[in-house]
């Protein structure tokens, strides 16, 4: 259940726009709508490459799910990235935007026959995430001269909230079936290996990252010494957080590569292995905003602000009680003294992005800005009671505006259904 707001807060997240120019934009495209900022994007790319540019063969492979849109993944790709995909449509995504052959890292669960013959047919890095994938794959795609395997520390590494335990986890090998797994494509021809994890979420103690590479790089190397194969790239998986609330701190980066490279040094002798992340949070969830109007204040037992957005645009608070700062534009200055519950128009209760937020005074039509939705936000939109995924906007770095996703429509809605198979239905 979404937890009443606890904290005060006594920043202000900033915005890269005004009321003025939202007024302006909802005038070809009302709300609920998606708006994300292009330069913030292209500019964090850089701090990150910046900041890992000392790492050995550094790669960051986006993470798709995050922001499943080709304009954002062409934005990626413009910037020297990869693309991190999990399913057959994340993979025709990234082929559309340009990004194909070992520019693609394809982990995936539960894998279809389908999605391991478009990865290889599109030259992607195949990542397994289970032994019994081995000869699925040979049997269904065949074996790469690549090959990466995704591990699971189990009791060995704490993941957290969000990702759970890595015990609990259905994700990766274990240890011991690392070894037989590249046994296995090691006597298959494979020549050229890579090693994978991810457990974590949203973490923004850069100690873990840091120690997770400790971790990968002492078994890389041990896993080579025992074994006889040499490791081509390390992949550190994503997770890196961001500051949802004001008064968190985004990660340092430059000490989380320190960290790294240090640990690269005590691991690694003659093998030098590239070094990669696959972030999607880190690099577009900042940059993202859901723009909703206030349609009606309603006062019982407590004070509700409904608005034109629902859960079903951004589904995070309700499922993860997350936190997502509101500001209310053309109010900014104005005093946070009253309390509201600001929801949606879902039949369900949890249908709220705040509980017990101190906000302005709020009315009909004020214009809300839900920060830090650029990730996880319109992507696991959903239909529910009916309703239409909104449109997605990119706010260009000349200040211009792209509609880079049309908002649905009913017709949208009812496209999977023929009415004309009722007549007769009995």
């Amino acid at each position: 259940m979404l937890r009443p707001d606890s904290k005060k807060h006594k920043m202000e997240k900033k915005l890269p726009f005004s009321r003025k120019r939202i007024i302006e934009i909802m005038a070809d495209f009302p709300t609920p709508f998606y708006v994300y900022d292009e330069k913030g994007i292209r500019d964090n790319a850089k701090k990150l490459k910046n900041a890992f540019r000392n790492i050995e063969g550094f790669r960051e492979f986006f993470a798709v799910k995050a922001t499943p849109n080709p304009f954002i993944l062409k934005i990626m790709q413009e910037e020297g990235f990869g693309a991190d995909c999990s399913s057959l449509p994340e993979l025709i995504l990234s082929e559309k935007a340009g990004i194909t052959g070992e520019g693609i890292m394809f982990t995936s669960n539960d894998t279809p026959e389908e999605e391991f013959r478009k990865a290889r047919k599109l030259g992607a890095i195949i990542n397994l995430d289970d032994i019994t994938h081995i000869p699925f794959l040979e049997g269904s795609a065949g074996i790469p001269q690549i090959m990466c395997l995704r591990y699971n520390p189990g009791k060995r590494k704490q993941g957290n909230r969000i990702i759970g335990n890595p015990i609990e986890a259905k994700y990766g090998f274990t240890e011991e079936q690392l070894y037989e797994g590249y046994r296995l494509l090691a006597n298959k021809g494979v020549k050229r290996f890579g090693l994978h994890t991810m457990i974590v979420s949203n973490e923004l103690n850069p100690d873990y990252f840091i120690d997770t590479a400790e971790m990968l790089f002492s078994l890389a190397a041990e896993i080579s010494r025992k074994l006889g194969i040499s490791f081509e790239f390390i992949n550190l998986g994503g997770g890196i957080g961001i500051p949802y609330r004001p008064e968190e701190k985004p990660i340092d980066l430059d000490l989380v590569a320190k960290g790294i490279k240090n640990a690269y040094g005590k691991s690694f002798a003659n093998m030098r292995p590239k070094v990669f992340l696959e972030c999607g949070r880190l690099m577009t969830g900042p940059y993202g905003y859901l723009i909703t109007r206030v349609r009606h204040i309603k006062e019982t037992y407590k004070a509700f602000a409904g608005c034109d957005a629902t859960m079903a645009n951004l589904m995070r608070p309700a499922m993860y009680s997350a936190y997502h700062h509101i500001t209310v534009l053309g109010k900014e200055k104005m005093p946070r003294k009253n309390r509201y519950d600001v929801t949606g128009s879902l039949c369900e209760n949890n249908d709220k992005f705040a509980i017990d937020r101190m906000l302005p005074k709020l009315e009909r039509n004020d214009i809300l800005a839900i920060h830090d939705a650029g990730a996880h936000g319109h992507a696991m939109g959903f239909n529910y009671n009916g309703k239409l995924r909104s449109s997605e906007l990119l706010l260009r770095s000349d200040g211009s505006v792209r509609e880079i996703r049309r908002a649905e429509t009913v017709d949208d809605y009812f496209s999977t259904l023929d009415f004309s198979k009722l007549e007769g239905f009995r």
